[in-house]
């Protein structure tokens, strides 16, 4: 008895001095390097390339497929992700057979600027890397607790049954010489399984709503084409209406994607296999300023940015008209106009409570295509690879920058974003 209640005198004494000095250790007034987010037309240019190279589309069921990621390509995607999803920066190195990983994320929830900084080396195993070591801040984590938590916070994000498939599917992972190697096997299970994981119920379930209401716009409609306000201000009528209860940005995000897909003439089901069911959309061409190309650019933009940042919107963009300079359309600052209108849209649809409410009470009321989209009329079209490096060099060139930043105010005075 004695002993018993000298362990729970210890366990009400001393843990939470244990808890408080790890929490010192680990916590930092200082960040422990920080880095901007830098992505470029020839980093997507890069993306594209792997995906097109290893799309799933085109494998077999028990077929081995291995991607390979360079250092470079490595620690682009963790200083993105860290930027995006906790507000901080991160680096990779990789050598020999090791991946060096550090962090500096501030500490959310505080006024005070508090940072952790993280600091790993993980060694290559199947079907997850393992922990040499950890270190968060002052504190050293051992190995297998740091294993146990990265297996944790994956199991939260991703699912436990959608994880599982993807060790299934995982026959190998090495580092050498610079890059990391993933050789899996594509099945039918591990399809099934992504696709899912790509839009959770919750979200899948407010789509939902979103598709019925622009099924019911679309069928109301007699002629073969239609304004985008058209769509957008109802869809964001019923985004307001259901913010009464629910998360506003989250609303928009959904009023956003499906109308993304309706004007691109995709199907939802592509991502939401449960799409298949809900009411079709009747087909419509949809126009900003009397053309069918802009409501494309700015839509696509805007799902971007409300679900990625506005840097990787603006990127595709950019990078999308050097793809048409070379044997496209050709290079437009006219649709950069309208990539930057969308993701500044995006963005401002998406980025707290209070913005988004604004833009559904302003949205609601009701627009015309000049609050969403800026003069585009003087603006260069249609030039080839040869013309744009001859008038503008890229997008470095002192004259590229005065058309950007020409774009940039006109963007910022629209009246939607007052």
């Amino acid at each position: 008895m004695r002993f018993l209640f000298r362990l729970i005198l210890a366990l009400v004494f001393w843990l939470p001095l244990l808890l408080a000095g790890a929490l010192y250790l680990a916590v930092d007034s200082q960040r422990a390097g920080h880095r901007a987010v830098e992505i470029t037309p020839e980093n997507i240019e890069r993306a594209r390339w792997i995906l097109d190279n290893h799309d799933p589309r085109s494998l077999r069921a028990g077929e081995l497929r291995t991607i390979s990621l360079g250092e470079k390509d490595l620690d682009l995607v963790a200083n993105y992700l860290a930027d995006k999803f906790l507000k901080g920066s991160a680096r990779v190195a990789l050598a020999g057979n090791n991946a060096r990983v550090s962090a500096s994320l501030p500490v959310p929830g505080i006024t005070a600027k508090l940072y952790v900084n993280v600091h790993a080396e993980l060694t290559e195993a199947t079907p997850l890397p393992r922990f040499a070591s950890l270190r968060v801040g002052r504190l050293p984590v051992p190995g297998f607790v740091a294993d146990w938590l990265l297996m944790r916070s994956l199991i939260y994000w991703v699912g436990e049954n959608n994880l599982q498939a993807l060790f299934r599917a995982v026959r190998k992972i090495d580092v050498n010489q610079g890059q990391l190697a993933v050789t899996f096997e594509w099945n039918e299970i591990l399809k099934r399984n992504l696709r899912s994981a790509l839009v959770s119920h919750p979200d899948s379930s407010r789509l939902q709503f979103y598709q019925q209401r622009l099924s019911e716009i679309t069928r109301t409609i007699s002629t073969p084409s239609m304004a985008l306000t058209e769509l957008l201000v109802p869809l964001f009528q019923l985004a307001q209406e259901r913010s009464r209860a629910g998360d506003p940005p989250e609303e928009n995000r959904a009023a956003i994607f499906v109308l993304s897909f309706y004007v691109t003439g995709r199907g939802l089901e592509e991502i939401v296999p449960a799409a298949s069911h809900w009411p079709r959309a009747v087909a419509r061409t949809v126009l900003l300023k009397g053309r069918d190309d802009f409501p494309k650019h700015f839509m696509v933009s805007a799902a971007l940015a409300a679900k990625a940042s506005g840097a990787f919107s603006d990127a595709v963009g950019l990078y999308k008209e050097y793809a048409d300079s070379r044997g496209g359309s050709g290079f437009s600052f006219n649709d950069i106009a309208a990539n930057r209108a969308g993701s500044r849209f995006g963005e401002f649809a998406s980025k707290d409570a209070a913005s988004a409410r604004k833009i559904q009470y302003i949205v609601a009321r009701g627009i015309s295509d000049q609050d969403i989209i800026p003069l585009t009329e003087d603006l260069p079209e249609f030039m080839s690879d040869a013309e744009f490096k001859r008038v503008f060099g890229g997008p470095e060139s002192l004259a590229y920058k005065q058309i950007i930043a020409v774009i940039e105010r006109r963007v910022i005075e629209l009246t939607i974003f007052r």
